[in-house]
Parts: structure tokens; C-alpha cells; sequence
């Protein structure tokens, strides 16, 4: 029989597997403690229990961890890695070190469904959700190098890498979870902030769920026409449900809401789409980020001229709404927003 990932178990299952096979209960804390808040990935290194329990546990369970199978460098301080899986699989993840952050997109998916047009990793079949430990793992990796390259903690983590992470909905709050709790990384969840393309009823059941991060939704148009040609995904999802789910948000959590926005030439760059996004943001208690658009191989998408992106900003402004301009970092990598692929995945595997 395979063995089983002993961290897909909870400290409740792990006590009751202790207890089955005549092991005091309190060894499932300490394992618990290795494997969750010291992030250890191997038996042999549980020094506080017996060899003998090591070997038994080796011999029951595994851990599928995940490991930096590449990591590149950009010259503005940026690390992307290659992470493979225990399958085999390759996702990505960033580490973006500013003069006060040391900040991590971690990815929630191999590949993507959404085939939103301006992003690299919609070319991407989308394979399978990443289980929890697998995200967790990420995090963890990028803590590492945070320290190591920079000697600075790990401040601020963003769900912003390859897939969508509402739909990868439970194994995402599961992760998030644990990097919050005392028993994981402990981290503050004001630090942490979940992007999404926008799924009503998701967006509302996080609300009702009560977590404690911050939603970014990937808004780039606040006309249906024009969302619906650029992120397919919104034809299910229409601007007025995305609002109400907003709003309800608000209601719940009482934490803005950031839109992402990109303005590209010929698509959204008009006098017509500044003052929809205006009028949609004026519904909720939001600011917003103008990103620099990041190009990707054979993309139709170009960034539109700076005034255009000083109109929006303006426009903003002049209505009481935080708007700024976000600076991609780890351009020379293709570790900036949109440009996630997997390019060295074939020579990974």
C-alpha cells in the first residue's frame, strides 16, 4: 500500500493514530511541532522521539514536500523558483524584496483555466489544485531566502501566482490557516492578501467564513463588454454580482477591497472606461493599484501611454479614491505579475 502523507492529517487524526498503535498521545504534538511550526521535512531530523518511532513513522507515512528545483535571480534583487512537486509537477513562486518588505506570490494551481488573454500562465493546461502543505511549502521556502539573501523576515505573502485561488477555495484557506496559526508561521493575516479574478459567491462565502486576510480582485475594466473579451471567466460572473459580493465584504469584514488594474492601449485606455471604473469604485470602500503591464510571448497587449495611466489616476483622486502606480520587479526573469509560465519546466522534468 502507498504511504500516507502524514501531513494531510490533522493533530486530532495524528493523536488517534498514536493512541491505535500504543504511542502516548502527546508524541503527535511533537511530531505536529516538526512538521507545521519547524518545518521539517524528514523523520530522521525529529531529534526530541526515538529512533525507533522515527522509523516506524517512516515506515507508515511520507512527507511529500516540495522542493526549489531552480531559483534565478533578477538584477532588481527578485527570486523566482521553480518549485517541483512531489509528482513531478512545476509551479512558481516569487520572492519581492522591497527597502521595508520581503514579500511572497505564491502560486495555487499547476497551470490555470481562466485563459484570461494578457497572461502567460493562462497557456497553461490547468493539471490540479495544490493540496494545502504544498502552499504552505512555498511560504516556507521563500522565508528561508528572505533570510538567507537578505537577512530580513518574511513580512508579507500574496496569492497572486499561477491559478485562481478561489478555485483551489478550501485547500487555500487550509494553507492560509496554517501560515496564521501559532502552530504554523504564525503570521499576522493583515499581512497576507488573496487575488482573484472575481467570483461572486465565493468572494461572499470568504466574507461569511470570516477570514482574517485581504481581498485584491483583477478588475482591468469596469464595462462587461470589455471584461468579458479580456478575462473570458467574467461572462459567468457579471459586474453588478461582483459589486453585491464586494459590498458584502465590506459589510462583514470591514476591510477595503484593492482593485488591480492594467491599462493597455486600444482596450481600456478611453475617457468611457475611466469614468465606469470611477463609478464602480465609488460603491465600495476600495483603493486602487494601476500595474505596469508586464509583456508575454506572442501577446497582443501593450502598455498604453503614461498619460492615459496619469487620466485614471486623476480621475481617482479627484473623487477621494487611493490610487497608485505599482512597479513590476523581476522583469528580466518573467517573474513579474502575467508572466508566470513554466518556462523550465520541460528541462525539470
Amino acid at each position: 500500500m502507498a504511504k500516507q502523507d502524514i501531513r494531510a492529517l490533522s493533530r486530532e487524526e495524528l493523536k488517534a493514530w498514536f493512541t491505535e498503535n500504543g504511542h502516548p498521545a502527546f508524541r503527535a504534538n511533537q511530531v505536529y511541532d516538526w512538521l507545521w511550526n519547524k518545518s521539517h521535512v524528514r523523520f530522521d531530523e525529529m531529534s526530541n522521539i526515538s529512533k525507533a518511532l522515527r522509523e516506524e513513522l517512516d515506515a507508515h507515512f511520507v512527507i511529500n514536500n516540495v522542493e526549489v528545483d531552480q531559483m534565478q535571480r533578477s538584477v532588481d534583487g527578485t527570486i523566482k523558483n521553480a518549485v517541483k512537486l512531489h509528482d513531478g509537477l512545476i509551479v512558481e513562486s516569487v520572492l519581492i524584496p522591497t527597502e521595508k518588505r520581503i514579500t511572497a506570490c505564491v502560486s495555487s494551481q499547476v497551470g490555470c483555466s481562466l485563459d484570461c488573454d494578457f497572461c502567460a500562465t493562462a497557456g497553461l493546461k490547468r493539471m490540479r489544485n495544490l493540496n494545502p502543505d504544498e502552499i504552505y511549502d512555498q511560504v516556507v521556502a521563500i522565508k528561508k531566502e528572505g533570510e538567507k539573501y537578505f537577512d530580513r523576515p518574511l513580512t508579507n505573502i500574496v496569492m497572486m501566482g499561477m491559478g485562481e485561488p478561489l478555485l483551489n477555495y478550501k485547500n487555500v484557506i487550509a494553507a492560509l490557516d496554517k501560515v496564521t496559526s501559532p502552530e504554523g508561521l504564525g503570521m499576522a493575516a493583515r499581512r497576507i492578501t488573496l487575488s482573484t479574478v472575481g467570483i461572486p459567491k465565493l468572494i461572499t462565502k470568504m466574507a461569511d467564513d470570516g477570514v482574517r486576510f485581504n481581498l485584491a480582485v483583477s478588475l482591468h475594466s469596469a464595462i462587461q463588454s470589455t471584461r468579458e473579451r479580456i478575462m473570458p471567466l467574467a461572462s459567468k460572473n457579471h459586474l453588478d454580482d461582483l459589486l453585491a459580493s464586494l459590498q458584502h465584504w465590506y459589510k462583514v469584514t470591514g476591510r477595503k477591497v484593492t482593485f488591480e488594474f492594467v491599462v493597455w492601449r486600444g482596450v481600456n485606455d478611453t475617457d468611457e472606461e475611466i469614468a465606469a471604473l470611477v463609478s464602480f469604485v465609488k460603491k465600495v470602500p476600495s483603493k486602487v493599484n494601476i500595474i505596469q503591464y508586464n509583456p508575454i510571448d506572442n501577446g497582443d497587449y501593450t502598455q498604453a501611454p503614461q498619460e492615459r495611466v496619469d487620466a485614471y489616476i486623476k480621475a481617482l483622486e479627484d473623487v477621494g479614491v487611493i490610487a497608485k502606480v505599482r512597479q513590476s520587479r523581476g522583469q528580466d526573469i518573467d517573474a513579474a505579475c502575467g508572466q508566470l509560465a513554466n518556462k523550465t519546466e520541460s528541462e525539470l522534468m
